[in-house]
């Protein structure tokens, strides 16, 4: 049973009673072959449907109307209704449907009446318009489609796994246009008038355009490209994409290959390799494609038949043959071609061969098992029989000096190969340039003499000696030279003036470098385990890297033009090697040195005006490094663990890491763009003088030995530091402080774990202090902060840290009292602080608040309304594992409106906390085991930790319901808090998005 639902939209252009027409709709539900319309209901349409002469629809026809009233709802629902019913598969309330689309532009003088003329109409007006149109069609599963009847394909085979063979099959047109079925008649007419053609999807672009993109397909695609509609299939099958057949290992047969050079004679390319057949394909190939010019075989056997009828194909240039039995494999094979310009035989298996090409500019013979060849080409240029091991040194020979032009030669792996052979190439080859003897034991150079050469390879030559350094010399062309593997070789000393790139990797016995070659651009020397010296003299070397040559003792340079130099691993240098890279060195350019893990190397002395970039990881052995360096901007200590005594004086280093140099007892620098200093761990340092005028920021952490004398003696030289940590030394005292007033940006001071008693140096030499750290400070008298908070002094200080200090439950309670501009406060593990009960009436802290901060009270009730004036600015309080804290009290009077973090974790004594602080937004309660009051009025807290909290569930729930923007919620390891509560948590604060729980049962 079929439904057909077609749509014809009318052309924005019409009038207003055009676009207000009604629809007409003819469904029939239940009846085989029914096909409905919805069209425009203009005046006459029943009339001109009759005289059209469309045939009736399936045996019945019944019409229903919609008139102008149904419009606005029902008609948007009926185009809901087809477009769910298509995008569902045509599954709806268990019906069918098979919705096809089609748009329809009608012109102002005569409408369309039937979807026929529409159509007709339609392809008028694109083409007139180049205006791209799409149909697009819905079909019933079982029906075959117009698509599948004209690609008809044979044995078997589909378009995905061998497409271009079965191109030629695409295009079974009759003369009027119309597709042929399977039989090779055209197609019918549904009886229902329609053509299937009417329903297929096409967007007809001009033919120009389909031909520009069709052009970058690949023939697989331009398959796939043809199944899409007429016009496509059509621009596919254009000869010029079809130029090249490539047919490499598919499974076509003769037939198809000739219908294929049928249909597109004029290919030029053809590749056949791997085919069943192969003899029988490149024969029809050669007699019906009569413009080919490249051709390729391969991977079977070809007869007599086909190389004397090579002489057929007068436009043929190219000849690939690969891995295939020529002949039968015994007798001599002939080539002949007035007008071959490349030949490849390679891999072939064949006795004899016999080639005259007289245009024959390259030829491959490459891994053939060929005992003879013989060549007639004149005009050969490039020649490689390369591991055709069958070739006497006597038929190489002969090969080799008939061809008077060669220019490339590679004779790798021809074992057979004498120095005999090499001088008569000499002096036949005058224009020859390239020669690859690779892997030939039997040649040794000592008695040839090849000065033409351009590039010279002899890896692997055993007979390679440095005797043969002598005729390697007399080649003054040469540019490039390879001698890898050459195991007899032990010392190269070459004067080429040409030479720019050589190579010497795993040479097991070479032991001496010397090159004089001042065109030099490339050195590459690896694994060669006994060089020692090396010495080298180029104006055009830029880069030279030596890694891993663990004997290398003695280096000579004279590069002018030097950049890089990268000596790795080079473990038995010695300090000479500072005086080769030092002004006068001979390298003037240089500006990167890697000299990583030279572990022979003890004291650095370098002076160089270009060097940039010095890399001494892993020498831990340097113990003195003096750096007279004016352009150094970057280096690398990491690992030199023995360096006691450094000098940077000058260098234009923007930062310096000594911190790894724990024996550094002595520094001196001179680097006028440093902004970073660390120093940290230099715990023997006890001399230094800095001369850093832009130094921001010195970390001498862990300096125990640096002293007041040396402190006084380098704050003249960076009056620009912002950041000073000084945490951990203990020598520093009241005179190395006072020093400190000759820095007036010092905006960060760290004392921590010093032995400090009295902090007023600091209080009168760091007026623009913000933030100062003066964690397990035990030594400062309970007096030692009154300043702060008595005499006004260090005003603009933000960030306080007292931690693990011995300061009294007073000094600590009067310091929260009137230090009311701290933002950020630290007392994490002072056994001193007590009870934060900033609430009481009688309580000394509120007292002191009330009257110094002049504060009224503030009504829990108004916490929502903005808040004028706060009194105090503190934002962040930490008070982490303070043992006698057991009650903390913030009610609104205590005027902390700006607090937003406070941290009580691992106070084991704590019991109660009642807060009320607006803008509170991070509490953390973890693992304050005795806690069992909690009482929150904090609207804006979004992070709640009670991890390990001995709390009941029913005081959670209350504190937390007043917390409307609360998030997250850790109640890990809380004994009195059931897994099944986390939902009556979520519905006490409905904000709740995360909640941690072990889910342990009570």
């Amino acid at each position: 049973m079929r439904f057909w639902c077609c749509l014809c939209f009318i052309d924005d252009e019409e009038d207003n009673n055009q676009r207000e027409g009604t629809m007409k709709e003819v469904y029939l539900p239940n009846v085989d072959d029914f096909e409905g319309y919805i069209v425009n209901d203009d005046d006459g349409d029943h009339e001109e449907e009759e005289a059209s002469g469309t045939p009736a629809i399936g045996t019945a026809r019944f019409s229903l109307s919609l008139n102008g009233q149904r419009q606005g709802d029902e008609t948007l629902l009926l185009f809901e209704d087809m477009i769910t019913a298509m995008r569902y598969g045509g599954n709806r309330d268990d019906a069918l449907w098979s919705p096809s689309f089609r748009c329809s532009r009608h012109s102002e003088v005569e409408p369309s009446a039937s979807a026929s003329t529409a159509v007709e109409h339609c392809d008028h007006h694109d083409s007139h318009h180049k205006r791209a149109k799409v149909y697009s069609s819905f079909h019933e599963s079982t029906s075959c489609s117009s698509v599948e009847r004209d690609y008809n394909i044979n044995q078997g085979s589909s378009i995905s796994s061998n497409g271009i063979f079965y191109h030629n099959f695409i295009l079974n047109n009759g003369s009027d246009g119309r597709p042929l079925d399977g039989n090779g008649e055209k197609d019918e007419e549904d009886e229902d008038g329609l053509r299937a053609e009417d329903f297929e999807i096409r967007m007809d672009l001009t033919d120009d355009l389909l031909h520009m993109v069709f052009s970058f397909l690949d023939h697989h695609n331009l398959c796939h490209a043809a199944m899409v509609c007429r016009q496509w299939r059509a621009a596919s099958a254009h000869e010029d994409f079809w130029r090249c057949l490539n047919f490499e290992n598919r499974n076509i047969s003769l037939e198809q290959f000739g219908n294929m050079c049928q249909r597109y004679p004029n290919a030029t390319e053809v590749n056949l390799s791997g085919t069943p057949n192969i003899h029988l394909l490149v024969m029809k190939a050669v007699s019906s494609l009569r413009n080919i010019k490249a051709l390729t075989l391969g991977k079977g056997q070809l007869g007599n038949a086909f190389f004397n009828a090579l002489a057929e194909c007068s436009m043929l240039r190219s000849l690939d043959v690969n891995d295939a039995i020529l002949g039968n494999g015994v007798q001599e094979i002939p080539i002949n071609h007035e007008g071959l310009y490349d030949l490849k035989v390679t891999k072939c298996r064949v006795m004899h061969v016999s080639i005259r090409c007289p245009q024959l500019k390259n030829l491959s013979l490459k891994r053939s098992n060929m005992e003879q060849a013989v060549l007639n080409c004149p005009l050969l240029h490039l020649l490689d029989i390369s591991a055709c091991h069958k070739l006497t040194d006597a038929a190489i020979r002969s090969a080799v000096t008939s061809c008077p032009q060669l220019e490339s030669l590679d004779m790798s792996n021809c074992s057979c190969v004498s120095d005999e052979t090499l001088h008569e190439i000499a002096s036949t080859c005058a224009n020859l340039h390239i020669l690859n003897c690779s892997y030939c034991p039997n040649i040794s150079l000592e008695s040839v003499r090849l000065p033409m050469l351009t590039v010279l390879k002899l890896d692997n030559c055993e007979g390679i000696t440095s005797a043969s350094m002598a005729a390697i010399s007399h080649s003054s062309m040469v540019e490039e030279l390879e001698l890898n593997n050459c195991h007899m070789l032990t010392s190269v000393s070459l004067c080429l003036p040409r030479l720019r790139k050589i190579r010497l990797v795993h040479c097991r016995k070479f032991a001496d470098l010397n090159l004089q070659c001042f065109m030099l651009s490339s050195i590459t020397v690896s694994n060669c385990a006994a060089l020692h010296c090396i010495n080298c003299s180029s104006n055009s070397l830029q880069k030279l890297v030596l890694q891993k040559q663990e004997n290398l003792t003695m280096l000579t340079l004279q590069c002018q033009s030097l950049l890089e130099v990268d000596l790795t691993d080079c473990t038995s240098l010695t300090n000479s090697i500072c005086k080769v890279f030092s002004d006068g060195g001979g390298c003037p350019m240089l500006k990167s040195l890697v000299l990583d893990n030279c572990e022979s190397l003890t004291a650095m002395q370098f002076s160089s005006t270009s060097l940039v970039s010095l890399s001494l990881v892993g020498c831990r052995a340097v113990s003195t490094l003096d750096l007279v360096c004016p352009c150094l901007e970057k280096i690398c200590l990491d690992g030199c663990d023995h360096l006691e005594r450094a000098s940077f004086c000058p260098a234009a280093l923007r930062s310096l890491n000594l911190g790894i140099c724990p024996k550094l007892n002595t520094l001196r620098i001179d680097a006028p763009y440093m902004v970073s200093l660390e120093l940290k761990g230099c715990g023997v340092l006890s001399e230094a003088s800095i001369n850093c005028p832009l130094l921001s920021s010195l970390d001498a952490s862990f300096c125990s030995q640096l002293k007041d004398d040396c402190l006084s003696a380098s704050t003249g030289s960076f009056s620009q530091i912002e950041s000073l940590i000084l945490m951990s030394c203990p020598s520093i005292g009241s005179d190395g402080l006072y020093s400190l007033r000759w820095l007036p940006n010092l905006t960060t001071l760290d004392l921590s774990y010093t032995f400090l008693t009295n902090l007023q140096p600091v209080f009168e030499s760091c007026l623009h202090l913000k933030v100062l750290k003066l964690q397990a400070c035990k030594y400062l008298a309970d007096s030692s902060l009154e300043p702060l908070y008595k005499e006004g002094a260090l005003r603009e200080l933000q960030d306080l840290d007292l931690s693990y200090g011995t300061l009294c439950k007073s000094a600590l309670e009067e310091l929260l009292a009137y230090c009311t501009h701290l933002t950020h406060m630290s007392l994490n593990g002072c056994i001193n602080m007590h009870d934060l009960s900033w609430g009481s009436t009688g309580g000394r802290l509120f007292e002191s608040l009330s009257v110094h901060n002049g504060s009224s009270m503030f009504s829990f009730e108004n916490i929502n309304e903005p808040i004028e004036q706060a009194n105090r600015l503190l934002q962040n309080l930490n008070c982490v594992g303070c043992p006698n804290i057991r009650k903390v009290l913030i009610p609104p009077a205590a005027c902390c409106f700006h607090l937003s973090s406070l941290n009580l974790s691992l106070s084991a004594n704590l019991k109660e906390v009642d807060l009320a602080c607006f803008n509170l937004s991070f509490l953390n309660l973890s693992n304050c085991c005795s806690l069992e009051v909690l009482k929150l009025g904090c609207p804006r807290l979004t992070s709640l930790f009670l991890q390990s909290c001995n709390v009941e569930e029913v005081v959670v729930e209350t504190a937390i319901s007043q917390c409307s923007m609360l998030e997250t919620l850790d109640i890990r390891f809380c004994p009195k808090i059931c897994s099944i509560s986390v939902g009556r948590l979520r519905a006490v604060c409905p904000s709740l998005k995360r909640i941690y729980s072990s889910m342990s049962p009570v």
